[in-house]
Parts: C-alpha cells; structure tokens; sequence
C-alpha cells in the first residue's frame, strides 16, 4: 500500500542539499520549498510563524550557517542558525506531533581517531561550526521530538558554491593550485543525500517513527582534498589537447595553508548503522563523484 502524501516542510531550499532534497521529495507530497526570505533560522519568530502557517508533518531542516571560517568571526549568528533553531523546529515539531529530519556535521570530531567515526565516538569539535552544529544536535535530544538526525561531510553539488565547482574554475585559471593533502574525510554529492532521504520518507512516517535517532549519512570511501582535487582537475582537463599544458595539483600540509578555524584531520564517517536501520546504502564517493561530474558543463563551473 502506497503511504499517503505528506506535508512537507524543506528549509534552506536554495541551498546545495535543501534544493535536492525539494525535488527529489515532491513525489511524496506537497513540498513547501522555503529560503532565508520565507523562513529565517536567524529569527526565531520567522520560525514559528511558517510553521504555523504550513503545519507540516515532515520538517526537513536543510538550512545552516556553514561558512565555517566566517564563523569564528560571527559566532552569535552561527549559534542562533546552527543551535538555536534546531531546538525551536524541535520543540514545534513535538507539539504538533510532527517528524523533523535534520542534517549535522563531521565536524563535530576532533579528527584524531584513526578509523571511521561511528555515532558513539566521542565528539570534540574545533571550530565555531562544528560546536554549534553539536549544540543543535543536543537541543533537539533535548526536546524529546521525533527527529532523525543525520551526519554527513564535505557535500559539494553541481551548483552554488563549493570545492567541486571551485577547483574546476581553478583548473581554467591557473597553472598551479595547492591542495591540502593531510585532512582525510567522505566526500558526499548533495543529490545522493536527497535521494537516500528521499527513500526514507517513501517508507512512510510510521515506518521512519519507529527508526528515529542519530545515523551517519554518508558515501563509502575516504579520501584527502588534495586527491578530491586531483579527480576534480583530471576531469575537467580530460578534454583538452595534448599542446595544452594541464594545471599541477600540488599537496600541501594543513600548516602550510593556515585558516581562522581549525580543521579536523580525519572526520570519515561509519555509515553501518544507517544502513542496516534502513537498508538503503549510499554509492563509493568515486562513483557518486563520477556521475556528479557527467552532468556539469565546463562553461557553467
């Protein structure tokens, strides 16, 4: 039996993940896409007042402060997006007896464990980001809400702003670019998160009731940026002839490239549990990579 269309509520829906999540959800109910305009996380009244207006039964909060070096600049701000709104959207959720679905950070490690985090490694965050990425987290559990909350890293799209994108811009202007070789994580394609939490909600909201918690979203597969970089620039150059000289991609260390917000050293995320609470499992990052790239246009990067 197919499970009834629901209400769905999609924050930051111009963002990498909330514009693949607004598509790839729509089959499975109205779909409230909503942007900064429609619905601030920064203002709690804006909160409140579309989600009055909406009653969603599913919320799926795509939204957050992510620029995770502006942060350390604006900490108030990333504390009112990435903690406080979780906790509102948690809190309205439980009153109206609605789902939250909620997307976190790798960040929330410190990096220095050698293997894959799991969900019950203990987080130490080093940045701004990542320590209200884990206060948002907690005021959710706080609230008692059904929510699922899941961890991801490094998401990169076809689209906007992200690594992806630069380092194929990067590849047409410069000889020479330098890449950080020894922060080691998952790269995951914005669109492969929508999916999988799109084959979620197609399980209906009984069946993701049932399964609620915190899981590690996540491809298979880790890598460094700078061997991220090198994928990225070997495509983007595969066209090229052979009297065109291609640009190197030269590995540097974390201190040789200095930023206002530390960066962990190794955030790879064990996807298991999800996989077995839902029997979905996300492709190896160099394939969701490979088909991300398929569909990008070089004058469009």
């Amino acid at each position: 039996m197919t499970p009834p269309a629901l209400r769905i509520l999609v924050t930051g829906a111009t963002g990498q993940l909330g514009f693949e999540l607004a598509r790839e959800l729509a089959p499975f109910g109205h779909v409230v896409a909503t942007d900064r305009t429609q619905l601030d996380l920064a203002d709690p009244d804006s909160i409140v007042t579309a989600l009055r207006v909406h009653a969603p039964q599913v919320i799926v909060n795509a939204a957050a402060y992510t620029a995770v070096d502006q942060a350390e600049r604006e900490p108030e701000r990333a504390h009112a997006i990435n903690a406080i709104a979780p906790g509102i959207l948690a809190d309205a959720a439980k009153r109206s007896g609605a789902l939250l679905v909620h997307y976190s950070t790798d960040y929330v490690f410190d990096g220095r464990q050698a293997d894959p985090y799991d969900e019950d490694a203990p987080t130490n965050p080093q940045n701004v980001y990542g320590r209200t990425k884990l206060e948002g987290e907690r005021a959710i559990a706080h609230s008692g809400a059904t929510a699922l909350v899941f961890r991801t890293s490094w998401v990169y799209a076809s689209r906007g702003r992200n690594f992806v994108l630069t380092m194929r811009r990067l590849a047409r202007e410069r000889d020479e670019l330098r890449v950080v070789a020894d922060q080691r994580g998952t790269p995951n394609w914005s669109r492969t998160l929508a999916r999988a939490s799109a084959r979620l909600v197609a399980g209906g909201l009984p069946w993701l009731r049932e399964r609620a918690g915190l899981y590690h979203l996540t491809s298979t597969g880790t890598t460094t940026w700078y061997d991220f970089a090198r994928a990225i620039v070997n495509d983007a150059t595969a066209n090229l002839s052979h009297d065109v000289a291609k640009p190197r991609v030269v590995p540097i260390t974390t201190a040789q490239y200095p930023t206002p917000a530390a960066r962990p050293a190794n955030t790879a995320l064990d996807g298991r549990r999800f996989a077995q609470a839902f029997g979905v499992a996300l492709p190896p990052c160099d394939d969701a990579l490979a088909e991300c790239l398929s569909g990008i246009d070089d004058n469009d990067a």
